[in-house]
């Protein structure tokens, strides 16, 4: 279980419990956090997943693949630490991990 903190693009802070073996995406769905779309439903499909991570974090969560950026192409607003987070499994690892939400999906 791994206590992460998504950040709307406002500034609304949202801490919650994520079970170990989820994706980032999951959590933020499983406890309604405002932000994160997944159109998709986490098949790396879309990009109404995406999420900037901590730079403290951006180690820890590991790189994107083929796949993600291919997708992150579609993504508004990218960044170098820009996640699509239903690429990203949550472990005790990342317990503390912060993420930021973009303006929009899109």
């Amino acid at each position: 279980m791994a206590k992460i903190t998504y950040i709307e693009h406002g500034g609304t802070e949202h801490s919650v419990d994520v079970r170990n073996g989820l994706s980032v995406m999951e959590g933020a769905i499983k406890n309604n956090v405002p932000g994160i779309d997944a159109d998709c439903g986490g098949a790396c499909a879309c990009a109404t997943c995406h999420v900037y991570v901590d730079d403290a974090w951006r180690e820890k969560t590991g790189s994107a693949s083929a796949m993600e950026e291919s997708m992150l192409d579609f993504a508004q607003n990218v960044e170098p630490n820009s996640r699509l987070s239903c690429q990203i499994r949550v472990t005790d690892a990342l317990d503390g991990l912060i993420v930021r939400l973009p303006e929009d999906q899109h």
